[in-house]
């Protein structure tokens, strides 16, 4: 079958009905959603039917991965329980400002012991792109009502917090990498996340207060309340790119901002921006399957392998684990916040970054990351249903 691009549009959107026909029972399975939109990616790509062409240019792939991740933090954060936050910020913070660095450092370390043909720089780079999770991936754990919302809470916040912290971090091993290192890490860092915190708490703020000025006086109907969230998390996005911000931490502090001075909308509001997230996610996941995850089966080898389970075994639940010691959680509760550090839609975009770099490395590096995305995405899929009714359960024993 010729895969023209009408072709491949009737087989994604086709492909994506029929699963939205299906998509309370595929929740109940011990899959999740992702793996089944890759595995199809895989089955209609060039390594099987060959309906779906490995011909996307990375910039495309790349814009539709953007926006993607965009959105979900965005309304992610907005659908933050705050109350719950305010008692329970201790989880998040701890997870971010201790157990992210280590993760960064233990995946430098081993990447440079176990993968000899990357420089320390490139290994740096890998540490830190595998670092961020994935609040797409964990969605179903975070939307799972059995798991206990002080859990629930802190891994959507260090979801969405992580992959924008690691950006200021990736753009300098990448700068040194190449060997210009450019502005001074402390400045770079302070600028990534300031230009994008600032850039999406005052389009969020004002995006807010005309909303509410306007809806008062009856200026907007129902159809177009629709489009306001999904537009106001991608001018975030793309603003805070624009002033060489973080865009993704620009679409968290922008949901953040936007869900807390619209409550009383609030369901109505998101719930759109959470249809469109999740359609897009699926997409963006068959078109891994077919461009990615294809590209790279033949490169593996047993080192790469192995890093891959390190990375989302001990290399996150570790510095985890000791990152939340002296709080009130108990191990079985450290275990589950460090098991689920999916990782996905942020990696394969560092990947893109890199990639765009030319770097010596790359190739082995952007193997190494889809490799460990692919075991992200059937452990923690398979994962998700089964742990998380054993830590509600516990929770309730407890």
């Amino acid at each position: 079958m010729d895969a023209s691009p009408y072709t491949e549009l009737a087989i994604l959107a086709l492909f994506a009905f029929l699963y939205s026909l299906v998509s309370a029972r595929v929740d109940r399975l011990p899959i999740s959603g992702p793996v089944v939109f890759v595995l199809t990616g895989l089955l209609l790509g060039p390594l099987g039917l060959g309906w779906l062409a490995n011909d996307l240019e990375n910039a495309s792939f790349r814009l539709l991965i953007d926006l993607t991740l965009a959105l979900i933090l965005f309304s992610d954060a907005a659908s933050a329980n705050f109350s719950v936050l305010r008692r329970q910020w201790q989880l998040p913070a701890r997870m971010l400002i201790v157990g992210l660095p280590a993760t960064m450092v233990l995946g430098t370390l081993t990447a440079a012991w176990l993968l000899n043909a990357l420089t320390f720089y490139e290994a740096a780079i890998l540490g830190v792109m595998l670092a961020a999770t994935d609040a797409a991936l964990g969605k179903a754990v975070i939307a799972n009502r059995q798991v206990p919302v002080r859990l629930r809470e802190g891994l959507n916040c260090e979801s969405g917090l992580n992959d924008g912290l690691c950006v200021p971090f990736l753009l300098l091993f990448v700068a040194l990498a190449g060997g210009q290192a450019g502005e001074s890490p402390v400045l770079l860092v302070m600028k990534e996340l300031g230009v994008g915190a600032a850039v999406g708490a005052l389009i969020a703020l004002a995006g807010a207060w005309l909303l509410r000025h306007c809806s008062e006086r009856g200026w907007v109907n129902e159809i177009w309340l629709q489009v306001c969230a999904p537009a106001l998390a991608f001018a975030c996005f793309a603003v805070a790119h624009i002033l060489h911000g973080s865009g993704y931490i620009a679409a968290f502090v922008g949901g953040l901002m936007f869900g807390s001075h619209l409550k009383h909308r609030l369901h109505a509001l998101v719930m759109p921006a959470e249809g469109i997230g999740e359609t897009m996610a699926m997409l963006t996941w068959m078109i891994f399957g077919v461009s990615v995850i294809g590209q790279s089966l033949g490169d593996l080898t047993w080192e790469i392998l192995l890093y891959s389970l390190l990375s989302l075994t001990v290399l996150r639940m570790l510095p985890v684990f000791l990152a939340l010691s002296g709080t009130r959680e108990s191990a079985a509760s450290r275990l589950f916040l460090g098991w689920f550090g999916p990782r996905g839609l942020a990696s394969i975009v560092f990947t893109m970054m890199v990639l765009a770099e030319g770097l010596p490395g790359g190739e082995l590096i952007s193997t190494v990351v889809t490799c460990t995305v692919g075991l992200s995405l059937v452990a923690h899929g398979v994962s998700a249903n089964p742990l998380a009714a054993w830590m509600a359960a516990r929770d309730r024993r407890t």
